[in-house]
């Protein structure tokens, strides 16, 4: 059992992409506040970004009956909670992807919707 973890850990770490930078400190005003969307299911959700200190950050995400709570790291202008990824394109608008996973089928699927900065 302990070779096939070992594998696992091993090819796990190489398959592993570097990110494009090191973290730097963000434009808190940026980021903070209210933000919502919709999905193209017609769900909507929102984040409520706070606490921005350097490139840290905390984020509450919510969509339908889904609350997340998470500390991020904001690093190439983007961070992640749970299977959503938050992208910064311009101030006040933001790419959401989110990968959502059938549950009868376990196929996996990805919504990309767009949020505006209320």
């Amino acid at each position: 059992m302990a070779d096939v973890l070992s594998i696992l850990r091993s090819s796990y770490a190489n398959v592993q992409t570097p990110s494009h930078g090191s973290y730097v400190n963000v434009d808190p005003a940026m980021y903070e506040g209210s933000w919502k969307g919709k999905y193209s299911t017609g769900e909507q959700f929102s984040f409520a970004i706070s606490d921005v200190k350097g490139y840290r950050a905390k984020v509450k995400y919510q969509s339908g009956a889904t609350i997340k709570y998470q500390d991020v790291l904001i690093k190439d202008s983007s961070f992640r909670i749970g299977d959503t990824k938050f992208l910064l394109k311009r101030a006040g608008h933001a790419q959401i992807k989110t990968v959502v996973t059938n549950a009868a089928t376990g196929a996996s699927s990805l919504n990309t919707a767009y949020a505006d900065k209320t």
